[in-house]
């Protein structure tokens, strides 16, 4: 019989133990071990999580105006917001390793600075509350997110004025960042508030964004371990949606220096805003 989280382990290793070699694989089915790396059968999991990873690789490679955001709440049209969250984790640091290799040096490290302290401190709030939050709640709050951005986006897509890096906003909207990315992979919005607002190139932009998720997201897998979210089932999940990362990221290398940004961005915050009262609806019904 399965006796909890990690028994898998303990049933494997005695259907394998001397004088126990002709087990059948009944009983290694009995312990749970095969059902311990059941991947979803949905074809609603399949089709978002999909789509997700390939928009998150977009993303990474060259397109981080907030398009990566769109990835849980999709998926989270099919399962809880937190298990998305879990099952996209490990998928994001091979794309970190990826993207940080793609654009390294051209990041802004004086931006980086002003935003280190914050990326701590988001990732520690995030851990801490991330009991109290019920999957309703989170999908809720994954949708305002979603609306929000994407409402601000449409409202003001011109920027008016500039500020220079600064310890005190970055540290701020830092937090933030690393308290929604925690949660739920959504610290894009936060951290573009702070940058954009400084009018630097695209390219200076997109690599300083891959530095600074390459960082939050090697903070935030000792917590999820802890929290129980990396499991067997979200990790034979991951490995299943991860090559199509290297995908992404080569569509969105080819994307930054040859698609029209406007209706690229119009397209996916027009998906966003849609997106984002639907996970709203569903929250609060």
């Amino acid at each position: 019989m399965r006796t909890g989280r990690g028994s898998w382990v303990v049933c494997s290793l005695m259907a394998h133990a001397p004088g126990s070699a002709d087990a059948p694989l009944s009983d290694v089915q009995d312990c749970g071990v095969l059902e311990a790396f059941a991947l979803p059968d949905s074809l609603a999991f399949w089709t978002t999580a999909v789509v997700a990873v390939l928009i998150l690789g977009i993303a990474k490679g060259g397109l981080a105006g907030g398009v990566g955001l769109v990835a849980v709440p999709l998926m989270s049209l099919a399962i809880e917001p937190a298990r998305a969250a879990a099952i996209l984790l490990p998928i994001l640091m091979l794309m970190d390793a990826h993207a940080v290799r793609q654009w390294w040096g051209r990041w802004d490290i004086v931006n980086l600075k002003t935003l280190a302290a914050g990326a701590v401190l988001g990732t520690l709030c995030g851990w801490a509350t991330f009991d109290l939050l019920s999957p309703d709640a989170l999908r809720f709050m994954v949708g305002l997110i979603a609306f929000t951005f994407s409402l601000r986006w449409w409202l003001a897509r011109e920027i008016t004025n500039h500020r220079e890096p600064s310890y005190l906003h970055g540290t701020f909207w830092s937090t933030l960042a690393g308290f929604t990315s925690f949660s739920v992979h959504a610290g894009g919005p936060p951290l573009h508030i702070y940058l954009l607002g400084q009018r630097i190139d695209k390219t200076t932009f997109q690599a300083t964004t891959v530095a600074y998720f390459f960082v939050i997201n090697w903070l935030k897998i000792g917590p999820y371990a802890l929290l129980g979210q990396i499991d067997t089932s979200n990790i034979a999940a991951s490995i299943a949606l991860a090559p199509l990362g290297p995908v992404g990221i080569w569509l969105g290398a080819r994307l930054h220096h040859r698609i029209d940004e406007v209706i690229f961005f119009r397209i996916v915050y027009a998906a966003l805003l849609v997106l984002g009262v639907r996970l709203m609806m569903a929250g609060i019904a």
